[in-house]
């Protein structure tokens, strides 16, 4: 079994890397770190030979990206705050990595279509027997049952009981829906508090209670929760050949931002991924 990649810091950025997802991910860079982290990057993949660098940089610190061959896969105003651009950049060291193939070129595109097309927002109250709460750190065994028995590979170690309640206590607002006690459905925000931000992410509903709208509501609550807590903008990496998660963010008043090629090991392969980005309150 191959372990999930690991979290370390560089200087005083973050990155997580490993042959799990083959790429290095900067997840958070530190101000004035741009040009070294940038060459510590391509040294590390290089050493690795991993296939793929995957950057989330404020805008004005591309330069040194751009001038070592990364490329923009997606943009997300005011990521950094009112006119702070966030950049998603990317650099293949796998050329293979940067293809997609026509049918999945043609498939993205068609979810993307469908996703844009107008619909009203749906105001259907929660199922009955259905309980939408926010999770605790009592729940971390459940949800990771849930994370276990519905992807067969994620990104971060969300299937690790222990990981779920580390997250909880720095970072993370887990929120789940429970039917005759059993967790069915489960979300996260991963807050930035220093950005004041939050990607809304680790969606996941067991198969016999899809199609009830309950992606919906976590989202709206962790939406509620994130602009109780002043967080003023949410954003999401989502697979980009589900049509429903797509469809649920730009049915919800998220707007496109790119798509990141080959780049996230999930339900047993490394796929491409959408962002959508909302503003939740004020800049």
């Amino acid at each position: 079994m191959i372990r999930p990649d690991e979290t370390v810091r560089l200087g005083a950025s973050w990155i997580q890397h490993g042959i799990y997802n083959n790429r290095v991910y900067l997840m958070k860079l530190a101000a004035g770190e741009a040009g070294d982290v940038a060459a510590k990057l391509d040294r590390l993949a290089a050493r690795r030979g991993y296939g793929k660098i995957f950057a989330k940089i404020p805008a004005a610190s591309a330069g040194p990206f751009l001038q070592r061959g990364y490329a923009r896969e997606a943009v997300v105003p005011g990521f950094y705050g009112k006119g702070r651009d966030g950049w998603f950049l990317a650099k293949y060291f796998d050329p293979d990595r940067s293809q997609l193939s026509r049918a999945d070129r043609s498939q993205i595109k068609k979810i993307l279509a469908l996703a844009r097309a107008p619909a009203s927002p749906d105001a259907s109250p929660l199922p009955e027997g259905y309980v939408l709460s926010p999770a605790r750190a009592e729940d971390a065994d459940d949800l990771a049952r849930l994370y276990r028995d519905v992807f067969p590979t994620y990104p971060f170690p969300i299937r690790d009981p222990a990981y779920l309640v580390r997250a909880m206590a720095t970072h993370a607002d887990y929120v789940l829906v429970r039917r005759r006690r059993r967790v069915v459905a489960a979300a996260s925000a991963e807050r930035d508090d220093d950005y004041g931000h939050a990607e809304l992410t680790d969606f996941a509903t067991r198969p016999r209670h899809r199609g009830r709208g309950l992606a919906t509501h976590l989202l709206r609550l962790m939406e509620e929760r994130a602009r109780r807590r002043g967080l003023r903008l949410g954003y999401t990496i989502a697979r980009a050949l589900s049509p429903g998660v797509n469809r649920l963010f730009a049915s919800a008043g998220y707007r496109f931002a790119g798509t990141l090629l080959n780049n996230t090991n999930i339900a047993g392969r490394i796929e491409s991924m959408n962002v959508w980005y909302k503003l939740l309150g004020r800049a």
